[in-house]
């Protein structure tokens, strides 16, 4: 099984894909915890996208000098074996904004 950490970008194989949902092999980035990608073969990603949008469920960012947001409106748990390269980490501001805007889209 691939060790995966969180907050590490990986690339996705995210086909087949239905209706709206983002598609295509795109940088994603795991936010599932360390405790949980040790044992389970799946994680869970926030996909990255180049087009922008002003949903209060992105998050702007940059990796790997390009510009982008981190979708947090297509999140997904997706199986070890999608993930096909490992391109780096996240930097830790950005995960500190990503966490409180998902934890605010997901507040009761």
């Amino acid at each position: 099984m691939v060790a995966v950490s969180r907050f590490e970008v990986w690339l996705v194989g995210l086909n087949p894909t239905v209706g709206s949902e983002i598609s295509k092999s795109r940088p994603c980035l795991v936010v599932s915890p360390n405790e949980a990608n040790k044992y389970l073969s799946t994680v869970t990603v926030v996909p990255l996208t180049s087009t922008l949008r002003s949903y209060p469920t992105r998050v702007s960012c940059s990796f790997e000098e390009k510009s982008g947001q981190l979708a947090i409106d297509q999140i997904r748990c997706v199986d070890k074996a999608r993930l096909t390269k490992k391109l780096g980490v996240m930097d830790e501001e950005t995960c500190q904004l990503l966490c409180s805007t998902i934890a605010e889209t997901f507040r009761y």
